[in-house]
């Protein structure tokens, strides 16, 4: 996906989250060990969350930022779809799976940081600012889940 303008940034974030909330899923079924499985499977529950959350940004965002074009922010390469189903999920162990997962939703909390400081107006800022928000609130909630299940 081309990303030209916000509207098509949200829209391939949600994509992203829903994309990896399904290879979670299928990885899940196929995990030899049920504690890694259950780990899978909450963190799938979770993404295809964020993606109804990240779709709630489509609709409510202001019309003016949405439409703001994005090639003047030289937007890097984002993060390919492949990416996040290119690691066979149902061959890690549980912390391996855990990195992995962190290490997604750092990159997609760089790019919106990368985009925060070049963004020129009020309410693009404010658009990308609530969506980094929204994407740290999450990892932080996955973190504290996640630790809880590693305790058990």
């Amino acid at each position: 996906m081309e990303i030209k303008t916000f509207a098509d940034l949200i829209d391939w974030t949600r994509q992203l989250h829903a994309h990896l909330a399904r290879c979670l899923h299928e990885s899940a079924g196929q995990h030899k060990d049920e504690r890694a499985s259950a780990l899978l499977d909450y963190v799938s529950t979770h993404e295809a969350l964020l993606e109804k959350a990240v779709a709630e940004y489509e609709k409510q965002a202001d019309p003016k930022a949405m439409q703001t074009r994005l090639y003047d922010y030289g937007v890097h390469k984002p993060i390919e779809k492949n990416r996040t189903c290119k690691t066979d999920y149902s061959e890690l162990d549980f912390d391996g799976i855990a990195r992995e997962i962190f290490d997604f939703h750092d990159q997609v909390m760089s790019l919106y940081d990368t985009l925060i400081g070049k963004a020129e107006i009020p309410e693009a800022k404010s658009l990308l600012e609530d969506l980094k928000s929204l994407e740290e609130h999450e990892a932080m909630r996955l973190a504290s889940q996640i630790g809880r299940m590693n305790d058990l």
